[in-house]
């Protein structure tokens, strides 16, 4: 793969600060006022924050608000194979000239002062929006939410919270109710905010920051419900009921995010049909997808390939009730994750759903959890694990004992990442 002329930009801003993370709003509204304050200028904002189902919650809104007629603005992260997409203008992946100019001038209105790849970044996509018209602008948050570099528009139309769970507890808290209040931070006043399902003590929290800037909240299981029914799925709010084809990514987690987004999409008064296609016309990448081209399905041979970026306990616990409902098969794990997850946390929900378990080192990544720690885990939890060198090697070594084998790469959304670019 060339190098592009924003790969040497970016590469660039990777050296503005010596942490990667570094949790702050104070550098990110200094740059965005050396810029002109594009975060004032943008559509109306739907702010998305929360553990996991973000960005496919995000992909369902924007489904539903394209079939509606609509333009969007979509901003993700992290990217998969190119940093691109996490900057949608318009419904159409940023340009290398777009994405080289705005990061050329975010990169000169610093002026050198410390700032994190994310925050610069973060600003050069609120600049690239504010220069496109569209009707409306999904912002998923990055990290946490309170003091998150996306955390900067003061009154979005919306804010959603999705599930939220146990994970990066360096930055966010030890506990539930901690990481829950980071979450609630994007929470605006008076503006609506949409609750996914969530634990008794994260709700707890969210209510109460909700009540101090007097936001309505439209919380799953009291203003919205929804269920998976004969093969259908059912929304009910407080208005109407709505009987909707199943979501198109699967997974009986992809029901209870579907349901944030319908009601987002409820909230703004967008039509029936529009909703059906939000959940029958959503796509998101390792989100259990079925790889089906590529070096890695050719040497499958007659194996199904499966890719998902989940990563923590969270993320096991729904992984493993989709492997349940698939049709029975000898399913093999090839996993890599990174130093800073549970990987206990996260392989026990799925050691009762796979045969084996062959462990590699995520390429490219120095926060790599060694191939062997990832076995050792896999051992601890009740699973037959093994090493590999690589994912291709894995691959073969798991078809040459069992050729009709279902194998699921999973663990990371970086090891996800490498999968994509290099298997296209």
């Amino acid at each position: 793969m060339s190098t592009s002329s924003s790969d040497v930009i970016l590469e660039r801003m990777m050296a503005l600060h010596p942490k990667i993370i570094d949790l702050t709003l104070e550098r990110m509204l200094r740059l965005l006022d050396a810029l002109g304050n594009p975060q004032n200028s943008l559509p109306p904002v739907i702010h998305i924050a929360g553990t996991n189902g973000k960005g496919s919650t995000q992909a369902m809104i924007r489904a539903g608000l394209e079939a509606a007629g609509k333009t969007v603005h979509a901003y993700t992260s992290p990217h998969l194979a190119r940093f691109h997409e996490r900057i949608r203008l318009a419904g159409t992946l940023i340009s290398e000239d777009a994405l080289t100019g705005a990061l050329d001038e975010c990169y000169d209105a610093n002026g050198g002062e410390n700032i994190t790849y994310f925050e610069i970044t973060t600003c050069a996509a609120l600049l690239a929006f504010s220069r496109t018209p569209a009707d409306y602008c999904l912002l998923e948050v990055g990290l946490g939410g309170r003091l998150d570099a996306t955390n900067v528009i003061d009154a979005p139309v919306a804010t959603v919270i999705t599930p939220v769970s146990i994970d990066h507890q360096q930055f966010l808290g030890e506990t539930l109710a901690e990481i829950a209040g980071e979450k609630a931070g994007i929470i605006k006043r008076r503006v609506p905010c949409i609750v996914g399902p969530q634990d008794d003590a994260g709700l707890e929290v969210i209510e109460a920051v909700a009540a101090r800037h007097m936001a309505p909240l439209s919380v799953y299981g009291q203003h919205w419900h929804v269920s998976r029914e004969a093969g259908r799925m059912v929304f009910q709010d407080e208005r109407e009921l709505l009987d909707l084809p199943l979501p198109n990514l699967p997974g009986a987690h992809q029901v209870q995010n579907a349901g944030a987004a319908l009601a987002v999409l409820r909230l703004l008064g967008i039509a029936e049909d529009a909703c059906e296609a939000a959940v029958s016309g959503a796509e998101w990448p390792a989100r259990m997808q079925r790889l089906k081209h590529g070096p890695l399905v050719d040497g499958a041979g007659g194996a199904e390939l499966w890719l998902d970026g989940g990563h923590n306990t969270a993320a096991g616990v729904a992984l493993a009730s989709v492997l349940a409902e698939l049709p029975p098969a000898p399913t093999h794990l090839i996993c890599g994750m990174l130093n800073t997850k549970d990987i206990t946390g996260y392989l026990r929900p799925l050691a009762q759903h796979a045969t084996s378990l062959y462990a590699v080192s995520i390429p490219g990544e120095a926060a790599t959890l060694p191939a062997a720690a990832t076995a050792k885990a896999a051992r601890d939890v009740g699973l037959e694990a093994h090493e590999a060198a690589d994912v291709m090697g894995a691959l073969q070594a798991i078809v040459a004992q069992e050729p009709q084998a279902r194998v699921l790469i999973c663990g990371s959304l970086y090891l996800a990442g490498n999968i994509l670019r290099h298997n296209g």
